[in-house]
């Protein structure tokens, strides 16, 4: 199996280097990643400037672009080889509702989207940042990612990726898996505005808004990304590239007609 790995928190994150050492033993792993952070880039492409892929070590390969860039050149000539799967991460810090639309390591695994097995965008969801710093932290979520692609991957429609959160927890604390929707956040933070020493106005972009936790049908017990973290299983999430609203379609139909 030739596995493609990718990320947007840089080639050397620790995330993706212990997702490729949990998934060297099923074959082949080549890196793709950015040569330095890029999350919130979504599936941003570079189209203004030449990208530049450089093998750093054996089949670990840095690029000037976004984390889209690495997994579409890898997909489309970079290499003399086709690929059995895409996996993206492992993220600091969670993918979780909105955060999709923004998500650098979702853009990435989106990227595979049209390969026979659904590509994988994986996140470990630590309580403060602290957690991503300590030793061997990303172990536990990639030997689960091990085993998981190991059980072999669900058949999904074309088109569709499979989005995982992992809580950061002792393997023996994660209560299990569930399948879960996509959640909801409540409105971001206001911006943050500054005026530089030069006296230049300047913001940054606020925090994001707090998750919405709720089950979506409480009869057959659907529950959102978010809550499944809060409760301590591991979510995995289905998502799809097509967002058009097909119930709506009719109804706007006749409103612009």
């Amino acid at each position: 199996m030739n596995i493609l790995i990718s990320n947007d928190d840089g080639v050397l994150a620790p995330g993706i280097q212990a997702l490729a050492k949990a998934l060297k033993p099923l074959g082949r792993v080549i890196i793709v990643a950015p040569d330095s952070e890029k999350s919130g880039f979504s599936s941003a492409l570079s189209l203004d400037r030449p990208l530049r892929p450089v093998e750093i070590m054996p089949d670990v390969w840095a690029v000037n672009g976004t984390p889209a860039d690495c997994v579409y050149l890898s997909m489309n000539g970079l290499f003399d080889l086709e690929f059995d799967l895409v996996v993206s991460g492992i993220n600091s810090g969670s993918n979780l509702g909105d955060d999709v639309l923004y998500s650098g390591t979702v853009g990435a695994a989106f990227e595979g989207r049209l390969m026979k097995q659904p590509a994988i965008a994986v996140s470990l969801v630590g309580q403060q940042r602290s957690d991503y710093h300590q030793k061997d932290a990303f172990a536990v979520a990639a030997q689960w990612v091990h085993d998981f692609i190991c059980k072999g991957l669900p058949s999904l429609p074309e088109r569709h990726i499979l989005n995982i959160n992992i809580p950061y927890l002792p393997r023996e604390q994660i209560r299990g898996t569930q399948v879960t929707y996509q959640g909801q956040r409540k409105q971001a933070k206001p911006i943050s505005h500054h005026v530089d020493p030069r006296g230049h106005h300047v913001y940054w972009i606020g925090l994001a808004g707090e998750a919405v936790l709720k089950t979506i049908d409480d009869e057959v017990n659907q529950i959102s990304d978010f809550q499944a973290i809060h409760q301590g299983f591991v979510s995995v999430t289905p998502i799809q590239m097509d967002a058009t609203n097909y119930n709506v379609i009719a109804q706007l139909k006749q409103h612009v007609e």
